[in-house]
């Protein structure tokens, strides 16, 4: 009852944290401008479950021309294919054998290098992978015939507004998607009554594209379902898998189909057209362009004036505007791709990466700010998942020789687990459904939701009780065999990395507060483990990397930095093969800040020595190694160290891989133009740089009390 009380108590103060805020001045003064074709700016519509990205036209038209930046993506949570298995590939082909020295066989899936486990193991990788679901695109229209771009999406609505000249004429055109279908609609002005095309592609199956492959003709097919006054029904086959895609249109002629593509030519020059991608053949009628667009309005209009919200508007310091406009389309982009009924893939619902699956490692990041945001609903709808999946976690376990539920990293809606030489070894994505349900019941602080996700919690918590090895000659639990959050360790190699070893005593701790919670004693095994698990390893007076990596080494010329062993001309061999292996402990993600950061203060550690270690890592670590979500850990970090300054400036460092482009996406590199982790780290690190965490005290603790952050939030709750 006390901890019920006291998350009460932290949710109404934080409510009354600040005036209150303008919400529709603060989400228009960030919507995004387009004002010329620009490849890496194309911007999305979209429900969680369904996302439609469009180019200046307000459709698809350039679709090729983007490809290469931010793809022009139609892609539901459903939306997945498999190229047939003509050798009977099946998930034990990818698997093998490893003696971590815990006394028993663990068999991983890998990928392998004989010619049969090859095979199956990219078999294995690739399938299934996620389909793009159809282009709508104006037919005739090419990027030269296109002038006065003034392309506005209006996030409070929902609704993407493009204007334009196309060969001298004006046209605009009225993108949306609507709030419960996987449906986009559009409303089109143009005197030159251009036609609409819906083409349907055939999938790649590469690693990361816009999953359109137009070469291929012959293995599917589109044919007509149905027809109506105004509708029109058609199913694209692939494989032997079929979808349906349903048409409703005003002023427009009966459409026509050619092969794989299906086009509409318009009547009036005011005419409009939906589309809508169904699994299943659709037993409802579609709705018009204005009653699906009223929904939408109404649907984005309570997401915004719900939950939570930050103003920078009051700030004198030049970065200000910059943190906010992040802030408000990262809400955006994160509600359309990241709140659907599968976990995101890291590209969500733009594109593909890693053939369109997701990972469970980045489930946090992608999702853990919805509950401190006040949107809570939108975390549970995906948690939902661990349900399905719970069955073959557990029998990952079981072929370890783990008790419980052992959560796979790289996966699909089946939950089947992907090969992978580092991803199977990797453990921190384990209590990430503890925590995650953790903050979903301090958002929600009910009895239903303890009832309903403790089995989660308690099967998660029995692999990783079972995964702690003893290490009787020093009582102590340790963590070995594992590849770590920081992945350029090995893991036959790596004993106790300090962000796992601290999330495990995190997560053991809160899974027997959910027991004391129903009323049950605490699991004396968990107890144990938890008194007993291992320090973090110190060298030099900061924490290492794990405790058997060394100590981190001299400082290495930033020009050597960003250079492979092998171009390293004026070294020798050896030193190149040093400077190679000195470069990983301090490349990658600096998962050690994650111990004291993304997590609370533990036993296991001294809040000074990481802070010394926090001021290291600003200066010394291979920024140009990082990803997205690193700025955040580090920000993080610096939070609960006490040093807001430091907080700000990693958080809106100068890296490639902490850019924002103007649609919102973190950019990182040319193959993973976007990158929604980034955009989840970044909401998370917000919501703990204003509302603070548990027992702190101090008012906005992320910003400087320099008189240039007057920032004003309301319903955010604080973290752990």
């Amino acid at each position: 009852m006390r901890t019920l009380l006291t998350i009460i108590l932290l949710l109404s103060i934080n409510l009354c944290a600040s005036a209150k805020i303008d919400r529709y001045a603060l989400v228009h003064r960030n919507n995004p401008h387009i004002t010329e074709i620009d490849t890496l700016a194309s911007l999305s519509v979209g429900n969680g479950e369904f996302a439609f990205t469009a180019d200046v036209t307000g459709l698809q038209t350039f679709h090729q021309l983007y490809r290469n930046g931010v793809p022009l993506g139609t892609m539901a949570q459903w939306g997945w294919h498999s190229f047939p298995n003509t050798e009977g590939f099946k998930a034990e082909d990818a698997l093998r054998s490893f003696d971590f020295g815990r006394g028993s066989e663990e068999w991983y899936s890998c990928q392998l290098k004989d010619e049969r486990g090859k095979k199956a193991s990219d078999y294995l990788r690739v399938n299934p992978h996620r389909l793009h679901l159809g282009i709508v695109a104006f037919k005739g229209i090419n990027p030269e015939d296109i002038t006065n771009v003034n392309q506005t999406l209006n996030m409070w609505d929902g609704v993407l507004t493009s204007s334009f000249h196309c060969k001298g004429k004006p046209m605009k055109v009225l993108t949306s998607c609507d709030a419960k279908r996987d449906m986009v609609v559009a409303r089109i002005s143009d005197q030159s009554l251009h036609s609409v095309e819906l083409k349907f592609p055939y999938p790649t199956g590469i690693h990361s594209d816009d999953a359109c492959d137009w070469s291929v003709d012959l293995p599917h097919t589109v044919t007509l379902v149905s027809k109506g006054k105004h509708t029109a029904t058609y199913m694209h086959t692939l494989d032997g898998q079929s979808y349906y895609i349903n048409m409703f249109w005003e002023n427009a002629s009966e459409p026509s189909l050619a092969g794989n593509s299906v086009t509409i030519k318009p009547t009036k020059s005011n005419w409009t057209i939906s589309v809508e991608f169904t699994k299943e053949q659709p037993a409802t009628a579609l709705t018009d362009f204005a009653s699906s667009v009223a929904e939408t309005k109404a649907y984005w209009n309570r997401y915004w004036t719900t939950g939570g919200a930050i103003d920078f508007s009051h700030c004198t310091n030049p970065q200000a505007p910059e943190l906010e406009r992040r802030s408000v389309l990262s809400q955006y982009l994160l509600a359309i791709q990241c709140a659907g009924s599968t976990p995101p893939q890291e590209t969500g619902l733009t594109y593909n990466s890693w053939f369109g699956k997701f990972h469970l490692e980045m489930i946090w990041w992608h999702m853990a700010h919805f509950a401190l945001w006040g949107h809570p609903e939108m975390l549970e709808r995906t948690l939902s998942w661990y349900e399905t999946a719970i069955g073959k976690a557990a029998n990952i376990a079981h072929r370890q020789g783990f008790k419980g539920v052992r959560w796979m990293k790289m996966t699909d809606p089946s939950a089947e687990e992907a090969p992978s030489n580092v991803g199977s070894f990797l453990i921190w994505q384990q209590p990430h459904i503890i925590y995650l349900c953790e903050m979903l019941y301090r958002a929600k602080p009910n009895p239903a939701i303890i009832k309903r996700y403790y089995p989660l919690i308690e099967q998660t918590a029995e692999f990783m009780a079972s995964f702690a090895t003893y290490d009787k000659a020093h009582d102590r639990y340790i963590l070995k065999g594992c590849i770590p959050a920081q992945e350029t360790l090995k893991a036959a190699d790596t004993v106790n990395p300090p962000f796992e070893l601290s999330y495990w005593h995190f997560a053991l701790s809160v899974a027997q507060e959910w027991r004391e919670r129903q009323g049950l004693e605490r699991n004396p095994e968990w107890e144990k483990i938890i008194s007993k698990l291992s320090s973090l390893d110190e060298k030099d007076g900061v924490y290492s990397a794990s405790e058997t990596s060394p100590s981190y080494p001299k400082l290495i010329p930033q020009n050597l930095k960003n250079l492979e062993p092998q171009n390293l001309t004026h070294t020798t061999h050896m030193e190149a093969q040093e400077i190679a292996e000195n470069l990983r402990l301090y490349s990658d993600h600096m998962a050690v800040l994650a111990a004291y950061g993304v997590l609370p203060e533990s036993p296991q550690f001294s809040a000074k020595t990481m802070t010394s270690t926090l001021l290291w890592v600003i200066d010394n670590w291979n920024w140009d190694k990082t990803w997205g979500w690193d700025y955040p850990t580090t920000a993080m970090c610096a939070v609960r160290c006490g040093k807001p300054e430091l907080a700000i400036s990693a958080i809106l460092m100068d890296k490639r891989t902490n850019t924002y482009l103007p649609n919102g996406h973190n950019y990182q590199d040319q193959r993973l133009r976007c990158y929604l982790p980034g955009n989840g780290g970044l909401l998370t690190t917000l919501a703990l740089m204003c509302a603070g965490y548990d027992g702190c005290t101090t008012p906005l603790p992320g910003f400087p009390k320099d008189g240039t952050w007057d920032v004003e939030y309301e319903g955010i709750m604080p973290m752990r």
